[in-house]
């Protein structure tokens, strides 16, 4: 053998026998040894106590998943048991995290090249103890020092491909959310494949989703209401593969408010994406916003059932969408899709419903209408006063600020009653920077249109409001389906009103209110059944003293009122009627519910000797009183009287007359009559 070959050959025989030795001390070294050296090393890192307690070992096994010769190598698995990690110094608990067992392997061909593959994590029986101080610092938030700008960073690049885990507890105690809750993690008996729960379709959707492997159960507080939940989970929570679903199956109750959830979380490294099925149910819609921080208004008793997704890092904020949903707000159904984006300077809500049967009385609690006991029952802290009829229920404006809206609502049908025939609505809601706006707010009733457009300004204490109403061609015969007499009528109502106020609920508004309100009726008929359909006692009441109980033809009614600082005073208030001229005059005010009203009769004839004597309305809006004037008032001369005043608002209402048809407009010889400066003809009785 030449030199060189024995050189070459020695050289080769003593690197396989160092070889040989660095593994077998590696394969024989007591780990435990460098224990307290690297749980210095960490808790110095961690600027937290680190330790671990038990054993910890090195095990070298062969991958032969690997394949080739790369199954022949072994990679080391390393085993450590009892690991803890304390609080920071601030807490006064001990310890944050504990595992009783942590085991990984790590690959070893990839250290070459600086990085720290580890395919897999197994963590056995985690506890955890979450915890966050009002002034904001959380145990979770770990403090690794001053950063070093000109120091470069680190070339080492570490890959977790997955973490599994078993049996475990976590508690959660935050007091800038008001929340408390523990989280039971237990095995299932036996796994549950991902189809058994959210069906096959849905599964088939999913892609390779695992089973459920564990179940959870969570109670305490959330937000200071209580929280109370069960749930299942996969096994295996893939951190590598993004595109890996992770099973999730939750039902919780929190406060009044009931949500059960479906599907799956992907990319869980980032909190990518959920892909869920959600029902959602409660009291009220307005009870989420201490939930999610979305202002909804609030509702009669909701249930919904839809398609929940998320992608959580877009460019523009967090993205969540609603689709598909189907349910019911009190005794209405509603279906549509909605979308959530957690932008900047503020988030915002759109989407489109739709309701192919709204009940009327389903509203109510929009504006604060609703009973006492249905709006205790879904968490509205106001009472209505005994005796009040305007809604005292203030809006949470508050509120308005937190985010921007955009949706459309299209009630396809409206059930109210036999009586009141209104038949659909559609509307535009509008938010944006505490500014809501209906624009527009449009009711079908009775085969006419009742188009609104309402500002509602939260940003100013109190609430500025405005609203602008438009009503045209209401069909008498349709408006009063079930009175005969109007079943023959050509007759319209047509008016409009222009109102503004300052206040945080309805009544506050109509209270300091300015603007103006004109009506006009054109050819209809009245009697006290009509005033009993109607739902009006005192009408009733004064219909039965000037005409008894027979039906009276009405050739126009016709009325114009001023408002001001919530007092409505009558410019023009006149029925024109087959038998005789009913002149109004008075005032109702909104901010008191007081009616006080005159009603002054002049007769075409000696026909109804009911006619004589002028009659009066007063009183609360609740229960106004009616009867005849103590002092009767001359007939002759009031036309006259009213006219002087009525000359102007006489002409304002010739601009609610429509044509309709071929037949006449009663209303317009009264009101020329009344712009021209002449009293409407009438014989007077006596």
């Amino acid at each position: 053998m030449t030199r060189p070959a024995k050189i070459i050959t020695w050289t080769l025989a003593s690197l396989l026998l160092v070889l040989a030795v660095v593994v077998i001390v590696i394969a024989t070294f007591d780990w435990n040894r460098v224990k307290p050296t690297l749980n210095a090393k960490v808790s110095e890192a961690l600027h937290r106590p680190f330790a671990i307690n038990g054993n910890l070992a090195v095990r070298w096994q062969r991958e032969p998943e690997q394949g080739g010769w790369r199954a022949w190598l072994p990679w080391p698995h390393f085993i450590a048991e009892d690991l803890t990690l304390g609080n920071p110094d601030w807490l006064k608990e001990p310890q944050m995290v504990g595992l009783k067992r942590v085991e990984f392997r790590l690959a070893p061909l990839p250290l070459l090249v600086q990085q720290i593959v580890i395919p897999r994590i197994d963590l056995n029986q985690p506890t955890a103890s979450l915890k966050r101080l009002a002034d904001g610092r959380a145990n979770w938030t770990f403090d690794f020092g001053p950063k070093d700008e000109q120091a470069e960073p680190s070339k080492w690049v570490l890959d977790i491909g997955a973490i599994g885990f078993d049996k475990g507890q976590v508690s959660l105690d935050d007091q800038t959310l008001k929340t408390r809750l523990e989280v039971l993690i237990d095995p299932l008996g036996k796994p549950i494949p991902f189809s058994d729960i959210v069906g096959k379709a849905s599964a088939q959707k999913a892609g390779a989703a695992q089973d459920y492997a564990f179940g959870l159960k969570v109670k305490g507080r959330y937000k200071g209401q209580a929280l109370a939940g069960t749930g299942k989970i996969g096994g295996l929570l893939a951190l590598q593969d993004a595109s890996q679903p992770f099973p999730l199956q939750a039902d919780m109750a929190i406060g009044e408010t009931r949500i059960a959830v479906a599907g799956t979380l992907t990319d869980p490294r980032n909190l990518g994406a959920l892909d869920l099925r959600l029902r959602l149910s409660g009291a009220s819609l307005g009870n989420l916003y201490p939930l999610t921080g979305v202002t909804l208004p609030d509702s009669p008793p909701y249930a919904t059932d839809g398609h929940l997704t998320a992608k959580l890092h877009e460019p523009g904020g967090a993205a969540f969408r609603y689709e598909g949903f189907n349910g019911k707000i009190g005794d209405s159904d509603i279906h549509g899709d909605l979308a959530f984006v957690a932008s900047q300077p503020r988030p915002k809500l759109s989407g489109k419903l739709v309701s192919n049967q709204l009940l009327f009385k389903d509203l109510a609690p929009l504006i604060g209408a609703d009973s006492n006991a249905q709006q205790k029952a879904r968490g509205g802290a106001s009472k209505q006063p005994a005796g009040k009829v305007l809604p005292v229920e203030e809006f949470r404006t508050e509120r308005w600020r937190t985010m921007d809206a955009d949706v459309t609502f299209s009630g396809k049908r409206i059930v109210h009653s036999a009586e009141l025939p209104f038949t659909d609505l559609s509307s535009h809601f509008v938010l944006e920077d505490g500014v809501l706006r209906l624009a527009p707010l449009r009711f079908g009733i009775a085969g006419g249109k009742l188009d609104a457009q309402v500002r509602l300004d939260g940003r100013s204490v109190p609430l500025q409001g405005r609203a602008q109403l438009s009503a045209r061609n209401f069909k008498l015969k349709q408006l009063f389906p079930t009175f005969e007499p109007m079943k023959t009528s050509f007759g319209e109502l047509n008016g409009d009103a222009d109102l503004s106020g300052r206040g945080n609920s309805v009544a506050a508004l109509l209270a300091t209110a300015n603007g103006d309100l004109k009506m006009l009726i054109n050819d209809g008929a009245i009697s006290r059944g009509l005033m009993e359909i109607a739902g009006l006692n005192v009408g009733n009441y004064v219909v039965g003293k000037l005409f008894g109980d027979k039906e009276v033809k009405i050739n126009c009614a016709a009325a114009d009122f001023g408002i001001k600082d919530g007092l409505a005073t009558t410019r023009v208030f006149v029925f024109d009627t087959e038998n005789a001229i009913i002149y109004i005059n008075g005032t109702a005010n909104f901010a008191s519910e007081q009616l006080d009203l005159k009603i002054n009769p002049e007769s075409k004839g000696v026909r109804l000797i009911s006619l004589r004597s002028p009659l009066y309305v007063r009183g609360p809006f609740a229960k106004p009183s009616a009867g005849v004037q103590a002092l009767p008032l001359a007939l002759r001369g009031v036309g006259m009287v009213a006219l002087g005043v009525t000359v102007g608002p006489a002409a304002g209402l010739l601009a609610l007359i429509a044509p309709s048809g071929d037949v006449p407009n009663q209303c317009t010889p009264l009101l020329e009559q009344m712009k021209a400066g002449k009293a409407p003809r009438a014989v007077k009785a006596g």
